[in-house]
C-alpha cells in the first residue's frame, strides 16, 4: 500500500495525454498485500497479473517498490522512492526470487554494517548491472551516499524533488480547513500520534515496553477534551496487515473517547498539516512532520535499523523524547514553548521544493522517448478530509467553577478518567446515551444525544428531552445535539432552551455542561436566557447564547 499510494502522486502527471495508455501490476512480492486489490480497482486502469506484466512489452515502468524480479520487466524503468528518501536498513533484501548479487556472506561481511535498503547492490544491481534506468533521490545528500553505497548505480540517478511533500507545501494555505474537518475547535490543539510498523515503532509489538497502549488512554483521559483533539495515523502495513476491523477493536475505548483515526490512505498530509504537536517514532511520518514545522516527540527510538549516515538518524539523535512519567498537558506545553525547527527536515527533505512535477514529467517523457505536453506539469490538490466529529460516547467527568464579576463558568471535560479531575470546583459526569455500559446513565447529571431535527426514531428533540429525563429521574438535565454549534436542553424543572455556540466554539454537549454548572451554583434560566453564557476552557473564552423556546 506504500509504495502504491506513492504511484497515485505522480498519477495525474499523465492526465489528459491519450497518447499515453496506464496499466498497473503487482509484483506480490510483499508480506503485506492487505488492501492493495481494492486500491487498484479505485484507481480504475487495467491491473495485468505479474506473470502477464513481464510478458507486456511497456515503453516504461514507474515503481516505488523494490520487491519482486524487476530487472525482467520488458522496458525501461524508474525507481521512486516510498518514503522519505533511503534511511533504513534491512538484512535481507524483499526481492521476491531474485537472488541479491552479494551471493554468500563472508565472515567479513556478515560483521558489516547492513545494506542501507534501496541504496545498496542488493536491491539495485542484477549480475552486476543497474536494474533501472533512472533512480530518483529528493536531495544530493541521498547521491553521496548512493555513491558510497553502490557507484554502479550512480549513472542512473536523478534529482527530481519530493512530490508527496510537494503536495503537502501546496496545501499548506488549507491547514484550517483541515483542522475543522478533523474537528477541532477555536482553543484547541491537534495532537497527532503516528507510527510506523515495525516492532520497534509507537505501534510496536505488542510488548510490555510498548508506548502505544499506555499512551492512549492517557491523552483521552488528561487531556481536556475542550482543549485538545487527539488523532491518530497507522502505517498501511499496520493498518492492512491486521485489518481496519482489528485495528478499531484494539483502539476501541480511545475511540469512543473521541480519538480520530486517520485514513491512511487518503488524509495523513492533511493530519500532518493539521497538527500542534506530534508523538511519533522514526517513521517517514514524523520526518515530514519535523520538516513542516510541526513539534515532534519521539515516543521510540530505534537502537538499530536506520543508516547512522542517513537524515531520519539525525533526527532520531536530535528530538525530544517523549516523557511517559511526565504529565501530558505539561510535557505539551513545555514541547510547544521550547520548539525550534530543527534544519535538517526542513532543508533535506527535498532539494527541489515545488518543483517535483515538471522535474519528473520530463524525466518520465525523456525515457518515453515522447514530446512532453506543453501545458503545466501540476500534481492532484490533497483533498479535503471528510468533517470528523463523532460523538464522544464513554463518560465525562466534568469539572466546572462558577466565578463572579464577571460570571463565567470555568470547564474541563475529561473522557473515561481513571480517576478524578483535579482542580478547584464542582465535579458532574455527563454521558451519551449511546454509552457502552448503560449502567452510566443513571449516574448521569447530564444526558447527551447526538441526532438530527425530524429523526423519526428519536421524535423531536423536545419528546426526547423529555423521554429520557422521565426514564432516569436522578438526571438533572437532558441535551439534544442537532449540530455542531448548537442542542436543545430541557432541566429538570421542565425548562426547553436552545443553546448556540459561536462558530467553531465550544462543543454543544460542553455548553450542556456549563448550563448545568450554572443552575447548580444558584443562577437562574432566566439570567442565562438574558446574559448568555460566558465558558472558559483553559485561557479560551466562549460565548454561548441560550434561547427559551
Amino acid at each position: 500500500m506504500t509504495s502504491a499510494t506513492r504511484l497515485l502522486d505522480v498519477l495525474p502527471l499523465f492526465h489528459d495525454d491519450l497518447e499515453v495508455q496506464l496499466l498497473v501490476t503487482c509484483t506480490g512480492s510483499s508480506a503485506f498485500e492487505g488492501g492493495v486489490e481494492a486500491l487498484l480497482a479505485e484507481i480504475g486502469v487495467p491491473v495485468l497479473p505479474w506473470e502477464q506484466a513481464l510478458g507486456t512489452k511497456v515503453d516504461l515502468a514507474i515503481t516505488a517498490s523494490l520487491g519482486g524480479q524487476l530487472h525482467r520487466i520488458a522496458g525501461k524503468l524508474i525507481l521512486l522512492s516510498h518514503g522519505v528518501g533511503y534511511n533504513k536498513t534491512l538484512a535481507t533484501p524483499d526481492t521476491g526470487h531474485r537472488t541479491p548479487d552479494t551471493g554468500h556472506r563472508t565472515a567479513e561481511s556478515a560483521l558489516a554494517p547492513p545494506p542501507v535498503f534501496g541504496l545498496s547492490p542488493e536491491w539495485l544491481l542484477h549480475n552486476g548491472i543497474p536494474i533501472a534506468d533512472a533512480m530518483v533521490l529528493s536531495h544530493p545528500e541521498q547521491l553521496e551516499r548512493l555513491r558510497t553505497a553502490c557507484p554502479e548505480a550512480v549513472a542512473t540517478a536523478v534529482l527530481a524533488g519530493d512530490p508527496c511533500f510537494d503536495r503537502m507545501l501546496a496545501a499548506r494555505p488549507y491547514r484550517e480547513r483541515f483542522r475543522k474537518a478533523f474537528g477541532v475547535r477555536r482553543g484547541q490543539r491537534l495532537v497527532l500520534l503516528n507510527s510506523t510498523w515495525n516492532p520497534e515503532s509507537l505501534f510496536g509489538d505488542g510488548g510490555g515496553a510498548d508506548v502505544f497502549p499506555s499512551l492512549l488512554p492517557r491523552l483521552t483521559a488528561e487531556l481536556p477534551a475542550d482543549e485538545y483533539r487527539v488523532a491518530a495515523v497507522l502505517h498501511p502495513n499496520i493498518w492492512h496487515g491486521h485489518g481496519p476491523g482489528q485495528i478499531r477493536a484494539w483502539l476501541d475505548r480511545a475511540l469512543r473517547a473521541g480519538l480520530v483515526l486517520v485514513d491512511p490512505l487518503h488524509d495523513w498530509r492533511q493530519a500532518l498539516l493539521a497538527a500542534d504537536a506530534v508523538i511519533g517514532d522514526y517513521g517517514s511520518v514524523s520526518y515530514y512532520a519535523a520538516a513542516l514545522g510541526v513539534p515532534v516527540l519521539l515516543g521510540t527510538a530505534p537502537s538499530g535499523g536506520l543508516d547512522p549516515q542517513s537524515p531520519v538518524a539525525q533526527f532520531v539523535r536530535q528530538a525530544p523524547r517523549f516523557d511517559p512519567h511526565a504529565p501530558l498537558a505539561d510535557h505539551l506545553d513545555d514541547l510547544m514553548a521550547r520548539h525550534r525547527s530543527l534544519p535538517g527536515p526542513a532543508g533535506l527533505t527535498t532539494s527541489a521544493p515545488g518543483a517535483s512535477a515538471a522535474l519528473l514529467r520530463g524525466l518520465f517523457y525523456r525515457l518515453l522517448n515522447a514530446p512532453e505536453p506543453e501545458r503545466p506539469a501540476l500534481l492532484e490538490p490533497l483533498r479535503l478530509p471528510p468533517y470528523q466529529r463523532p460523538p464522544i460516547t464513554a463518560p465525562l467527568r466534568v469539572l466546572t467553577r462558577v466565578t463572579s464579576d464577571p460570571y463565567e463558568i470555568h470547564l474541563a471535560r475529561h473522557a473515561d478518567p481513571a480517576y478524578e479531575p483535579v482542580g478547584e470546583g464542582q465535579v458532574h459526569m455527563a454521558t451519551h446515551e449511546d454509552t457502552r455500559d448503560p449502567g452510566q446513565l443513571a449516574l448521569a447529571d447530564v444526558l447527551l444525544r447526538d441526532g438530527v431535527l425530524a429523526d423519526p426514531r428519536f421524535g423531536s428533540p423536545e419528546q426526547w428531552t423529555a423521554e429520557v429525563l422521565a426514564r432516569h429521574p436522578h438526571s438533572s438535565l437532558a441535551a439534544y445535539i442537532t449540530g455542531p454549534h448548537e442542542c436543545t436542553a430541557r432541566t429538570r424543572t421542565g425548562h426547553l432552551l436552545r443553546l448556540v455556540s459561536e462558530p467553531d466554539g465550544l462543543d454543544p454537549g460542553a455548553s450542556a455542561s456549563a448550563l448545568h454548572a450554572w443552575l447548580t451554583a444558584g443562577r437562574t434560566v432566566a439570567q442565562a436566557t438574558e446574559e448568555g453564557l460566558t465558558v472558559r476552557t483553559d485561557h479560551v473564552a466562549h460565548r454561548v447564547t441560550v434561547v427559551a423556546t
